[in-house]
């Protein structure tokens, strides 16, 4: 570690930095950068990033792509010394790798009023190995404190010019200016693809002429751009989201076509023509598509003799989802055999749903396999074919002019039900003789989350009840697993201590239902007055949304619909109503979502009904603060909405 003393005889304008705020128009590090310790557009930030640049080039004497990059970060606080950690990974195939050279990193820190350089000692700098096709360098910055500010700078030097590099404009932590400078060639042609829903702040581009310089006089002009963004805030992960790599703000490109100097031409990324082409054709997934399979050897007369055609299609659905068990890979280009599947009764899900889609087809139905990306891996770009966006095989079949979409990877699901995992906007349907085609992986029907209750108020101050739900779509899906899985009886009353349970059933042949009989243990009496909340068992505790503001969608995945009803049995010879739930209705713009609570007051009983939609699975980042509000007012009459009664 070396240090060095920075007296403050600096320039005057860094005087006027120190009294004002960051410095976030260049790398050079200010009084601004190292005095300023608060952040105030976001207070909860640990560390920001004052400015960053990248600048990418074609090394005009080895054609290799160069990449000179630069931070500057300020540490707000101990939360964010994990920032003065840096990992940098570098590409490799078999033959060649990405290399990086002068690795230069500061610390900035003032103390006693002095401001102490410390540099990162070369003996600092490490390797290691990620995996088969990347390495890490890794170093951590020296003497960091609370305050401190940080810059590194490196160079790398790469042999593949098909990867060029992306740009992350957006992280985990705030970010005050972020800059990418490139160079392309017009011979290299890439597809360039801005992420996110943060807009560019600068964005300009001009030509260079003569760039690059060959034999016998053959050159290339060079397109040179800048893209930069401000202000850029922290990227937080919520609930009802799908993976992070969807919305954070970067830079992509996608080598399309490359021409040399000498006149030959490549091109990377194809034509759907030609991806149905090489999928029909592929040794893995294409022989497997194409495989014969005697339906007599796998299913039963009674199946092979259904004469009404849907249900033939869902009794060879509900065969192959509960005889062949998925193995909890996806492998859907790789390791794919029907005929392992058979005979080990387990696979990947492209082996099960193109056993599922060869039988199909054997008994003469109309079906297609279709590619998707599950939620967690990504949204599919439909600017050009990229076949890594794609990890998941499904199938459809229509049957009397209606389509279905089938996974067979899951016994719990329904006929025409996808896993959660699947329900991420829309596939490719590989139809081979017609030509493949995009279509949407929703469903049009709400899941459906309905309780409902009747309490009696005994003579002696008890409360007895009946609980019966009913749980379709999704909610079904998922409490078909709780009640797989082991104890779900014993968490039920976990979750509710203060009800006694009794004759439960439950019914999970097609949607989840329960029933069972209560008594509530814990009666709140106030001298002659009884006060119930009438939600036993709330939907919600807690409202998923926190975040003050949010940039990218609310994705639920499918439509929503809850509902809760309550009837409140008693004697009005023994007790007066003497407080009750005011009705209340709550929309969102656009009536996209709504609140609605009533009551109902007769004779001899209190009727409660509650219910909370979302009619959209999907809802943009403007509809955030309602849908927040929403889910406040949700929370807020479950847990203190209160029917009061009084003893006479």
């Amino acid at each position: 570690m070396k240090q060095i003393v920075v007296f403050l005889t600096l320039a005057s304008y860094l005087n006027l930095f120190s009294q004002s705020s960051f410095n976030s128009e260049s790398y050079r590090v200010t009084l601004g950068d190292i005095e300023t310790n608060i952040f105030k557009k976001d207070t909860t930030a640990n560390a920001l990033v004052i400015f960053e640049q990248g600048n990418s080039y074609v090394d005009p004497n080895d054609y290799d792509l160069r990449t000179e990059v630069k931070y500057k970060i300020k540490i707000l606080n101990r939360e964010g010394f994990d920032k003065a950690t840096v990992s940098i990974p570098l590409f490799k195939s078999k033959n060649s790798s990405v290399r990086i050279s002068d690795i230069s990193a500061t610390t900035y820190n003032k103390i006693n009023g002095e401001v102490i350089k410390s540099q990162l000692d070369e003996n600092a700098i490490f390797k290691e190995k990620h995996d088969d096709h990347f390495t890490l360098v890794k170093f951590t910055l020296p003497n960091i404190k609370p305050g401190s500010v940080i810059t590194y700078s490196y160079k790398l030097k790469s042999p593949f010019m098909y990867k060029y590099k992306e740009w992350e404009f957006q992280s985990s932590i705030p970010k005050l200016y972020s800059e990418y400078k490139t160079s392309i060639p017009a011979n290299w042609l890439y597809h360039i693809k801005l992420v996110g829903f943060k807009k560019l702040d600068i964005e300009t581009s001009e030509i260079k002429k003569t760039c690059l310089e060959h034999a016998r006089g053959a050159y290339a002009d060079c397109s040179e751009s800048v893209y930069a963004m401000k202000d850029i805030p922290a990227f937080i992960e919520e609930d009802y989201m799908t993976t992070k790599d969807n919305y954070l703000a970067r830079i992509e490109y996608e080598l399309e076509t490359f021409k040399g100097f000498d006149g030959t031409v490549n091109h990377y990324t194809k034509s759907w023509e030609d991806v149905d082409r090489e999928i029909r054709t592929d040794k893995e997934i294409g022989k497997q598509l194409k495989k014969k399979v005697d339906p007599a050897l796998i299913l039963n007369e009674g199946i092979l003799n259904e004469v009404e055609p849907l249900i033939q299609v869902k009794s060879v659905y509900n065969h192959i989802q509960n005889n062949y068990t998925w193995n909890n890979k996806y492998r859907i280009f790789k390791d794919v055999s029907i005929k392992n599947l058979i005979q080990e009764k387990s696979g990947n899900v492209s082996s099960i749903n193109i056993l599922l889609h060869n039988i199909l087809k054997e008994l003469g139905h109309d079906v297609n396999p279709v590619l998707a990306s599950t939620r967690n891996h990504g949204h599919i770009t439909k600017m050009f074919p990229v076949i890594s966006d794609f990890n998941y095989l499904i199938v459809q079949v229509k049957v009397n002019g209606k389509a279905y979409l089938l996974d067979a990877t899951d016994p719990l699901l329904n006929f025409g039900q996808l896993p959660f995992r699947c329900l991420n906007s829309y596939g490719r349907l590989m139809d081979f003789k017609n030509g493949s085609s995009w279509i949407d992986i929703a469903t049009n029907k709400s899941s459906l989350y309905a309780i409902r209750n009747e309490l009696t108020l005994t003579k002696d101050k008890s409360i007895t009840g009946s609980y019966s739900s009913n749980f379709t779509g999704q909610h079904g899906l998922n409490h078909k697993k709780r009640y797989k899985s082991n104890s779900y009886l014993d968490k039920l009353r976990d979750k509710y201590p203060n009800v006694t349970i009794e004759n439960f059933n439950v019914d999970i042949n097609e949607n989840f239902k329960q029933t069972f009989d209560f008594t509530l243990d814990d009666v709140d009496f106030s001298g002659q007055n009884l006060y119930l909340n009438p939600f036993t068992f709330p939907i919600f505790k807690e409202n998923p949304f926190k975040l003050q503001e949010r940039t990218y969608p609310i994705d639920f995945g499918y439509k929503d619909s809850f509902l809760y009803s309550v009837k409140i049995n008693f004697d009005p010879k023994i007790y007066d109503v003497i407080d009750l739930p005011k009705k209340t209705i709550l929309k969102v713009p656009n009536n996209v979502a709504l609140i609605v609570i009533s009551t109902t007051v007769f004779e001899k009983s209190i009727n409660l009904n509650f219910k909370l939609d979302f009619k959209e699975p999907i809802y943009s980042s403007n509809y955030y603060p309602y849908l927040k509000e929403l889910l406040n007012k949700a929370v807020d009459l479950q847990t203190n909405s209160l029917i009061v009664l009084k003893k006479r």
